[in-house]
């Protein structure tokens, strides 16, 4: 029985990966339109996946009285408008991330999801995974922790990508460094100062490569490392450090396809691997969860705001500024 009906909007590359494999895999949503701007686009991707309604305008489908629920993948700079567009037409919103582009943009989504009593959920997918409440576990065991590090790091050559578009809030930190802020703050159990940051630019403003020092309430000191186009291409990990010990992580994004997780402890050494299906699957079933029962959101708007809040102060500590802003 369909519970949740989800309409999506734009025809994403994300999309398939990010609801519509895992919709089939989670009884009780159906993904059941879809709109983009490109109405032959829109078209082809819906006979493609198996979407049986297409909506000539995003307008429209959130006014589609049959929908439950909006997935939204736009640019960057477009998910805080159409999150607040669906929140006002009565939708529970999925929402990539970052939710928004800047600090007072998710202060608004998470005052919108308040007053309505809507769920809005940031899509940091690999949050969901068993393998991100194992890393916080081994943390605990560490003893006192003194530094924290993360890394996302993944090569975009396409440099006509939206990902490197300021009016559209593009930029690694905000694409593949959003996780990293992500996970150090979910790591180091507390919000983090921003102490320093260096940009290497791919063009006025917009970043292809951020590093980031951070220090936590804690006293324990962070590093955040990103990159669309640097000369460390791929790099997808977190190292935490301790009194007692270190735990190291590979793939902490897609743990489902290949991860390793490692930590000593008192000079014992254990590797671990963390069984699970796909970080998508988890997340669209606790969306489902949220959405009925109120529960299983670890990643709503509260969250976003203290993530952009960190994200905007290494823009403004790097000597840019935070996107959305100029």
């Amino acid at each position: 029985m369909i519970r949740v009906r989800i309409g999506t909007l734009g025809a994403a590359r994300i999309t398939p990966s990010a609801l519509i494999k895992p919709a089939k895999l989670v009884p009780g949503v159906e993904v059941a339109a879809v709109a983009a701007r490109d109405r032959v686009r829109a078209g082809a991707f819906a006979a493609k996946h198996g979407i049986p309604v297409v909506h000539e305008s995003y307008e429209a489908l959130i006014a589609d009285s049959s929908i439950d629920a909006v997935y939204n993948p736009l640019p960057n700079a477009l998910h805080a408008e159409w999150t607040l567009r669906a929140l006002e037409a009565g939708k529970h919103v999925l929402c990539e991330k970052p939710l928004a582009s800047n600090e007072p943009e998710a202060v608004s989504v998470a005052e919108a999801a308040d007053k309505s009593g809507l769920v809005v959920m940031e899509a940091f997918h690999y949050r969901y995974h068993p393998l991100a409440d194992r890393m916080v576990s081994i943390v605990g065991e560490l003893g006192e922790i003194r530094q924290i590090e993360t890394w996302m790091c993944f090569p975009l050559p396409r440099f006509s990508d939206i990902r490197y578009s300021l009016p559209l809030a593009g930029g690694a930190l905000m694409d593949a460094g959003c996780y990293a802020v992500h996970l150090a703050r979910l790591l180091g159990g507390g919000e983090p100062k921003v102490l320093a940051a260096r940009a290497l630019l791919r063009s006025p403003g917009v970043d292809r490569a951020m590093s980031a020092s951070l220090e936590f309430p804690s006293g324990a000191l962070g590093r955040i490392n990103t990159s669309l186009w640097s000369s460390q291409l791929l790099r997808i990990a977190a190292r935490v450090t301790g009194s007692r010990g270190q735990m190291r992580v590979f793939n902490f994004i897609a743990p489902q396809a290949l991860h390793r997780l490692s930590y000593t402890v008192d000079g014992v050494t254990t590797r671990v691997k963390v069984p699970g299906e796909a970080t998508y699957t988890y997340q669209l079933r606790a969306f489902l969860s949220a959405v009925e029962t109120g529960e299983g959101n670890l990643t709503p708007p509260s969250d976003s705001i203290a993530n952009m809040a960190v994200i905007d102060e290494i823009y403004r500590k790097a000597g840019l500024s935070p996107r959305g802003t100029i």
